[in-house]
């Protein structure tokens, strides 16, 4: 839902940018106009990656299609690096030896305004989310939205917000251009605008890759893990613990364990079986696979959550 509210928010106000553009003949409302259209295209990749993400596993992928959402979410950061970053940045380039003042001024502020406007309220709902979980986490919310494996999230939090950081650039640029005279103040708004771009979609580039090749769980979480394995009946020590994300907050568990008693090898055998689907019936876990431990491994430890 938070991705269709972005999507659609952002159309509405591509649209009106657009307009505003060719009427003020502005390069920042430009770098604003391409802002918008590429980030309502990425919203639909963010579509495409919550739908395949969410397919359930099968032999041929047993542990599931979560990580086609970090797939489709990094197409979409390269995304906002070249429809958004360096199409502003190369035309307020441009632009930067144009002369002439920008047209009815009002009409770019009167658009930047309802931008503001519908841009907040996408930004609104994604930063009560955020904080939501990030408090039920014990974490700040830049941290949890830095670290969270929740691209989709993640990645309409930061678009929301660079939205909203850029409306002001544009604005400014235009307002110091109207004051001063000088052209090249709108051309240097694109400019920034596409250096913010870029800067965000940097940072949604990297904690994509993190993520497909592998990123493991936070200390935190690998805490209340352990813990929670260690507060079954059957489980006496946790020598190992593997955590791995294999999709937006969904687990690949690997541990080596050392069983309550003394039962004949059968018996261990069905009994780690037992434990490993009881723990895939947690929401967040994909796969679970548990093994013994041998006698003189020591006993992980795990730092209070």
């Amino acid at each position: 839902m938070t991705v269709f509210l972005a999507f659609l928010a952002n159309v509405l106000v591509a649209v009106a940018k657009t307009i505003a553009a060719l009427i003020t003949s502005s390069a920042s409302m430009v770098a604003e106009a391409a802002h918008s259209w590429a980030d309502a295209g990425n919203e639909v990749f963010l579509l495409i990656a919550d739908r395949r993400g969410a397919k359930a596993k099968d032999a041929r992928h047993p542990l599931g299609y979560g990580r086609n959402a970090f797939v489709w979410s990094l197409i979409a950061a390269f995304g906002i690096f070249t429809a958004g970053s360096i199409v502003s940045i190369m035309h307020g380039i441009q632009e930067l030896s144009d002369t002439g003042p920008v047209e009815s001024p009002m009409v770019a502020y009167i658009v930047l305004g309802i931008s503001f406007v519908l841009e907040g309220a996408s930004f609104t709902q994604a930063m009560v989310k955020s904080r939501r979980l990030a408090k039920e986490r014990g974490s700040s919310t830049w941290d949890f939205v830095l670290e969270t494996s929740d691209t989709t999230l993640r990645a309409v939090f930061f678009e929301d917000s660079a939205a909203l950081i850029g409306l002001v650039l544009a604005g400014g640029a235009i307002l110091l251009h109207q004051i001063t005279g000088v052209a090249a103040w709108d051309a240097i708004g694109s400019i920034l605008v596409g250096v913010l771009l870029g800067v965000v979609a940097i940072i949604l580039i990297r904690r994509n890759i993190a993520f497909l090749v592998g990123a493991t769980a936070a200390p935190e979480l690998r805490a209340r893990v352990g813990k929670a394995l260690l507060g079954l009946p059957q489980i006496e020590r946790v020598t190992y613990l593997h955590i791995e994300y294999v999709g937006p907050n969904r687990l690949f568990i690997v541990a080596e364990v050392d069983l309550a008693g003394d039962a004949r090898e059968h018996d261990v055998a069905l009994r780690l079986r037992e434990l490993e689907q009881r723990i895939e019936e947690h929401e967040a876990v994909e796969t679970a696979v548990l093994s013994l431990s041998v006698d003189d491994e020591p006993s992980a430890e795990f730092a209070s959550a």
